[in-house]
């Protein structure tokens, strides 16, 4: 899983698709987590570990009184870190993050430790974005709730269908996103809660020599997208940043309406379920379902875009969109010595168009595999920067980021 999917706020920049899932925003707060931690080596590097407390001793003497250790003692820690990306569809360049991660009560043994912090997006292709993020967990890991402010410009590519084919317009996607939502634990592990999102986005065609696809409508114009929704989620893996065991599902809708101030009515569903099994010590199989469907009218961007996330990979996000998107994949995540590590993945998916052209059709079909390396950069959390070389149907990716792609 994501390192920041796997803290499940895949909605960083909700509103907009290639912004949601693709800007570092995605792992602002999960990349934060694993520089403050007590970075004793477990035993093995495929071991399941468990995040250490995050508040810090100042060093006191034993010998001082209990007052005086207490005020010696911090809340918790400040993290500062540039975080490398690589994307095929914006770019390649830095996020910088500075985050603080700390327990809302000292008392609360539970709950993981809550984060708030700002990160920044800067590519080589001209894409600019910085975002403003919390995550807070309280009463015993029964509540959390999650609150970002994004705002920027991607640059990326939409490339043309039917007529078009083979042809692509570049784009500039300029806008700002706030999203919001309240989770609260029911029963069996599940937490349920509203979500709300609110942003304007700007786009605008960029100079270029080369030949245009058709533009999309709303060129130049300023659209603003308000919805209401809910998030169903249940995590039984016991270490989210290195899944060993366990499962993970999550289920979201989102509802955008002119009533709420949106200049769209469209409908927004996506779905997840990840299963993982331990083999020996050091060696994990990971199994991933997503499905994503679009009610209404929407924009281009607010479809279900292949290769906007991890599923699949070796796509770049623009080519492949429609109402409807389904994926399934399985990869094998092997821990080696030194710190490094070594993953084969592959899947298989399809972008499905609405109305009467809603079927699996086996030539549309687009697989999809590769391989990948890790380096391991806490031992603590098992974090690992994750670099992986993917092969698609026609074309291939190289993509750069924190944590496990599902």
């Amino acid at each position: 899983m994501n390192a920041f999917l796997s803290l499940r706020l895949s909605c960083v920049l909700g509103l907009f698709a290639f912004g949601s899932q693709l800007v570092a925003g995605q792992e602002l707060l999960s990349a934060s987590r694993f520089v403050i931690e007590n970075d004793e080596p477990a035993d093995t590097l495929g071991q399941e570990t468990k995040p250490v407390q995050t508040q810090v001793s100042a060093g006191v003497d034993a010998s001082k009184s209990k007052d005086e250790k207490k005020k010696g003692e911090k809340r918790g820690s400040f993290v500062i870190a540039p975080i490398p990306i690589s994307n095929p569809a914006l770019g390649s360049g830095i996020v910088p993050v500075v985050a603080f991660i700390f327990p809302i009560t000292k008392s609360d043994k539970i709950s993981p430790p809550s984060v708030v912090g700002t990160g920044g997006l800067i590519t080589d292709n001209g894409s600019r974005a910085f975002a403003l993020a919390a995550q807070l967990y309280f009463k015993q890991n029964t509540y959390k709730s999650t609150a970002i402010y994004a705002r920027g410009n991607l640059n990326y590519d939409l490339y043309g269908t039917g007529v078009d084919e083979g042809l692509k317009l570049p784009l500039i996607q300029t806008g700002s996103v706030f999203h919001a939502e309240f989770l609260r634990r029911i029963v069996w592990k599940f937490f349920l809660g509203p979500r709300f999102s609110i942003g304007s986005s700007l786009i605008t065609v960029a100079e270029s020599d080369a030949k245009f696809a058709q533009p999309p409508p709303d060129i130049g114009l300023t659209t603003k997208l308000t919805a209401l929704g809910v998030r169903l989620t249940r995590d039984t893996s016991p270490n989210r940043f290195y899944p060993t065991s366990g499962t993970y599902f999550t289920f979201t809708s989102d509802f955008y309406s002119p009533a709420l101030g949106s200049k769209y009515t469209l409908q927004s569903y996506t779905g997840s379920f990840n299963k993982y099994w331990k083999i020996g010590e050091r060696q994990v199989l990971a199994y991933d379902a997503y499905g994503c469907a679009t009610g209404g009218k929407p924009p281009f961007y607010m479809n279900c875009i292949y290769g906007s996330g991890n599923e699949l990979r070796g796509y770049v996000a623009g080519k492949y969109f429609d109402r409807y998107m389904a994926t399934t994949q399985i990869e094998e995540r092997v821990a080696l010595p030194y710190r490094l590590g070594f993953v084969a993945f592959g899947g298989i998916g399809e972008a499905i168009p609405g109305g009467d052209e809603l079927l699996f059709k086996h030539n549309e079909f687009l697989p999809a595999g590769g391989v990948g390396l890790r380096l391991l950069l806490s031992k603590a959390y098992h974090v690992n920067l994750r670099s992986d070389f993917a092969w698609g149907k026609d074309g291939h990716t190289f993509i750069l980021g924190i944590g496990e792609a599902f």
